[in-house]
This record gives C-alpha cells, sequence and structure tokens, in this order.
C-alpha cells in the first residue's frame, strides 16, 4: 500500500511571529488526530524554517531518537552531552534523549536555516543520552539507527534518473528537494509516502533537476 500526503496536509505550528515555522506530518500539539498519531516507529517528522538569529531555547526530551536533516543553511545545535555543532547541508545528526536530556538549536547565521526534524520511539525506554554527527553522509549505505529498529537511506538521483526504495514491511520516503514520479503520482518538496509491504519500487527524479530523498526503512514493523 502507497500512502500519499502532501505538503499542504501538514499541521501549522511554531511561533512565526518570532521567526520559527514548523510543519508537522503527525499528530502534534494542539493538531490532535487520533488517526494520524505514528507511522511505524517514526512519531515526527517536522519541517522547520528559522529566520536569521531565530531559534529554540533550551528545552528537555527524553525516550526518544532525534535525527536532523539540513536542506539550507547553517543548524547551530548545543545539548546536555556537551555536543556544540554546527550542522551543514548534507550532514545527519542524532540525538538519543535516553532518560532525559536538554538542548538548544538555533539559526546563528545572516540567512534562513530550513531542516527536516524526525523523531523516532526507541526500541527499549531510557539509557544514557548520546550524541553523533555524520559530516557528508553518501547514498551509498543506509544510516542505522539500532536503537530504534530502522535504517535511514538518503537517495540524491540526478535529473531523470531512478533510485530504489528498500523492501520492508514498513518505509516512509519525504521528499526534501526536487520532484518524483513515484507509482504514477508527483511529488514536490514537503510531500512524503507511508509504504507498506511494498517490494520492488523505483522513484524517478523529474527532469527538470535532481532530487533529494529521505527514506527510513523499518525491517519487521508494521506500518
Amino acid at each position: 500500500m502507497i500512502d500519499v500526503r502532501r505538503a499542504a496536509q501538514r499541521y501549522p505550528g511554531g511561533e512565526p511571529g518570532n521567526g520559527i515555522e514548523t510543519a508537522h506530518a503527525f499528530s502534534f500539539g494542539p493538531h490532535y488526530d487520533p488517526a494520524n498519531l505514528r507511522f511505524a516507529g517514526l512519531v515526527a517528522c517536522n519541517e522547520e524554517r528559522l529566520a536569521a538569529g531565530a531559534g529554540f531555547a533550551e528545552h528537555p526530551h527524553s525516550h526518544t531518537e532525534i535525527v536532523t536533516w539540513v536542506a539550507d543553511g547553517e543548524l547551530t545545535h548545543e545539548d546536555g552531552t556537551g555536543a556544540t555543532t554546527t550542522v551543514r547541508r548534507g550532514d545527519l545528526q542524532r540525538l538519543s534523549a535516553g532518560d532525559g536530556v536538554r538542548h538548544v538549536e538555533r539559526n546563528a547565521g545572516d540567512r534562513p536555516l530550513v531542516f527536516v526534524q524526525m523523531w523516532l520511539m526507541p526500541l527499549e525506554p531510557g539509557g544514557t543520552p548520546a550524541y553523533e554527527i555524520v559530516r557528508d553522509i553518501t547514498d551509498t549505505a543506509p544510516y542505522d539507527l539500532p536503537r530504534a529498529g530502522a535504517a535511514l537511506h538518503v537517495r540524491r538521483p540526478a535529473a531523470g534518473a531512478s533510485a530504489r526504495i528498500p523492501d520492508a514491511t514498513a518505509a516512509y520516503l519525504h521528499v526534501v528537494h526536487g520532484g518524483i514520479a513515484l507509482a504514477g503520482e508527483a511529488l514536490g518538496p514537503g510531500d512524503s509516502a507511508r509504504l507498506t509491504d511494498e517490494e520492488g519500487l523505483t522513484f524517478t527524479a523529474s527532469a527538470a533537476g535532481a532530487a533529494e530523498v529521505l527514506i527510513w526503512e523499518f525491517p519487521g514493523m508494521p506500518g
């Protein structure tokens, strides 16, 4: 089954007056939707837009795997593990909240910042908080996240080229840049697809330019 969700269907949030605009793919805060709480192990896929100088003040998380992908600009991150980093386009950041951690996220640059932040449920709650950043991640191997029983694939096909979607009982696809064709549907930035028990699927980047797509694979996990 292929369930396409459009960018326009996302729930709006953030603090626009303070330069923070958020688009939520799943039920969040005041936008409670019992039919859209999660997909497999994914409970949030937020598109965040921060104006220059804007950011999220220090706040807590627990029992969550937080993976961040920068689409444009630079993200400054600080957390209770002692990590202070600048995350750039093509980098992958992972914060395992464990039994509790606090962090700060802000746009310390002079141009807009856009990033995708994804929250996954760990297979076991608790544990020691941990931080990792992978610079210049490639398309050739997935980023494994064993704490959540998941793997993240990055696909960046050139204009008109095709890319494979991993076979899995559940997979979640999110378009970051460009346009793609998937099973007869045209998807653009911010669009997503929830895939259940699909095999042998590919997608094709539009002729207008290259695409950048994130795909979460959840082996053996129902959608």
